[in-house]
């Protein structure tokens, strides 16, 4: 049906469709990073295979891998199934071998023990052996296992004694000293050297009087000019024999340093470290 006006040929506004509102986007929120929404993934991410791995039974070696394995079944230690027990080995030593081949090493040495015993169990005896008695392959076997248990049983004995640090602490008690304090013990050698000590400190600090004494560098001056008038030279160090006390010696060889100063005596010597002698300066008559 035509709206009115259109068979007349007028032009007949037409009014523009309803617009249908999007929904609005939805959050995809992938991750936070530092409170941070993170929308999508980085180009470079790299997640390593082994960044993410999980241990259910860690086995100490490959006794402790199948004696798991046959505990874990309620086997009979002394008849084992050893093609049932043989193929769950393989299997975990399978898994372990993808993962870390240096590990897996020891784990196949025993994997082709176990596939040995299982190939002499399935071989028919021969005659010679039926005589014999060779014995049950899994004997040796049989008897590791029996040791590896004892000795880890006892390994979990110990390790459940309560340990210093780990399970307990020693409580500590600080008792404080009393008020009499103890002498010690005086040695005879002791007493000796504190006796040494004393009498080397009396000795630092005696008392020495000086007393004055009044004497004359004149004096002196003249005595050694009497002396050297009977002698035409007189040595050095026999000018002062007779004088024995220091105060005396010092004022003696004043005076004779004030006769040469004077020039009233002459002080000679031939050559280096020859005597020193003294005599009469010369006066012209």
């Amino acid at each position: 049906m035509m709206p009115d006006g259109a068979a007349d040929g007028h032009d007949v506004p037409v009014q523009p469709a309803m617009e249908i509102p999007h929904p609005a986007p939805v959050d995809a929120t992938l991750a936070r990073l530092y409170g941070e929404p993170l929308t999508r993934l980085p180009n470079d991410l790299y997640i390593p295979p082994d960044a993410l791995e999980i241990f259910l039974d860690a086995f100490e070696g490959p006794l402790d891998l199948l004696l798991y394995l046959i505990r874990r079944q309620n086997f009979n230690i002394l008849d084992i199934p050893m093609a049932q027990v043989t193929l769950q080995y393989l299997v975990y030593v399978e898994q372990i071998r993808k993962s870390n081949l240096e590990l897996a090493a020891e784990y196949l040495l025993m994997a082709a023990m176990l596939i040995e015993i299982k190939s002499r169990m399935l071989l028919p005896k021969r005659q010679d052996e039926l005589i014999d008695d060779a014995g049950d392959p899994r004997a040796e076997l049989v008897r590791r296992l029996l040791d590896y248990e004892q000795i880890k049983t006892a390994a979990v004995a110990l390790g459940n004694v309560p340990q210093e640090g780990r399970d307990f602490v020693r409580p500590e008690l600080f008792v404080e000293q009393g008020l009499v304090q103890p002498l010690p013990d005086v040695d005879p050698w002791d007493l000796q050297r504190a006796w040494l000590d004393v009498l080397r400190r009396a000795k630092l600090t005696q008392h020495h009087r000086i007393g004055r004494q009044e004497l004359s560098v004149r004096e002196h001056m003249s005595a050694i000019l009497r002396a050297l008038q009977s002698q035409r030279f007189v040595e050095f160090g026999d000018l002062f024999a007779g004088q024995h006390t220091v105060p005396i010696v010092v004022v003696h060889f004043v005076a004779m340093l004030e006769l040469a100063k004077e020039t009233l005596i002459e002080i000679t010597q031939a050559e280096p470290f020859a005597p020193i002698y003294v005599r009469l300066a010369y006066s012209p008559a």
